[in-house]
């Protein structure tokens, strides 16, 4: 997740050649496209390889999120936010999507094995349920500020103490806890209003 935020934080120096593409793009100009790829293409796979863990799926994200940049160049606002900033927030979106229509595909397999082992998973209406409550928890998330969420996320999905998450944002050990907190809180507030 560093590397998002390193990113997006970088993109300072490359903003000029991105504005310069998308208003190329805007025009129908193939190759600019192609620059904005090799510029970023591999921070988008790879952003959508760490939400979905598929390879074959981050591909098709990458191929979407691309596709999309090219159909509305011409309506990118450049007033709004930097180009690379857009294509994490698109491939964020799209892989999320993505991962939830994986998730609401019915399952396929039997309750009991043909050597006559029965299924002990879940049953179906407990499996909804949890599917439920994981989506209000990713909506509460999404409503988190950046750092919040970025903290949040380390601390919970990627199982990092707070001295790791300072260590890798390199940031005081105080500023992950207070993020990390505030965060929680703040899921907390939103979470209870879902119920």
């Amino acid at each position: 997740m560093l590397w998002i935020l390193l990113a997006v934080a970088g993109a300072s120096r490359t903003a000029a050649d991105d504005q310069v593409a998308i208003e190329q793009m805007a025009r129908g100009n193939q190759s600019a496209l192609g620059e904005l790829y090799d510029r970023h293409g591999r921070l988008i796979y790879s952003l959508a390889l760490r939400v979905l863990r598929d390879q074959g799926d981050a591909e098709d994200v990458v191929q979407d999120v691309f596709l999309q940049a090219w159909r509305e160049a011409a309506r990118f606002d450049l007033t709004r936010g930097n180009v690379v900033a857009w294509l994490v927030m698109v491939t964020r979106s799209r892989s999320i999507d993505r991962l939830r229509r994986r998730q609401a595909r019915p399952q396929l397999a039997a309750k009991s094995e043909p050597d006559g082992r029965v299924d002990e998973s879940p049953r179906v209406d407990v499996q909804m349920e949890w599917q439920s409550r994981a989506a209000e928890v990713r909506r509460a998330l999404e409503t988190l500020p950046l750092l919040q969420r970025v903290a949040v996320e380390l601390a919970f999905f990627e199982g990092l103490t707070h001295a790791e998450i300072a260590e890798q944002l390199e940031v005081p050990l105080g500023t992950v806890k207070t993020r990390v907190r505030q965060g929680l809180l703040k899921m907390r507030d939103c979470l209870a209003g879902a119920l």
